[in-house]
């Protein structure tokens, strides 16, 4: 194998695992998202972990982000909480950069 094909590799793998690693920090990102609305949506604790699965299981969709925000703000218009788009969006990216630490954490 020449070192050209080795560097080839070397990239190959590294973007699986990048991509494997913000696959694993979106869907944990939907999972603590979930449990945020749960909690404004006045859920019990198995009521809101199983809100905040149905939004993980959300991810594997081709445009998950749209789908997640969607339903949020669905639930809570529904649920009559008074919560813009803008802020269930900025909520999203915090949970992202919190799931993408714990996941570097190990957790």
């Amino acid at each position: 194998m020449s070192t050209f094909d080795q560097r080839e590799d070397s990239f190959e793998k590294r973007f699986v695992h990048d991509e494997e690693l913000q696959f694993r920090a979106e869907a944990r990102r939907n999972k603590l998202l979930g449990l945020w609305a749960a909690e404004k949506l006045g859920k019990t604790s198995a009521e809101a972990q199983a809100y905040a699965e149905t939004l993980v299981v959300a991810e594997v969709a081709a445009d998950a982000d749209e789908r997640v925000v969607a339903q949020i703000k669905k639930d809570f218009e529904a649920a009559g909480v008074n919560q813009s788009e803008h802020q269930i969006r900025r909520t999203m990216d915090e949970m992202l950069t919190k799931a993408k630490a714990e996941i570097k954490a190990g957790e």
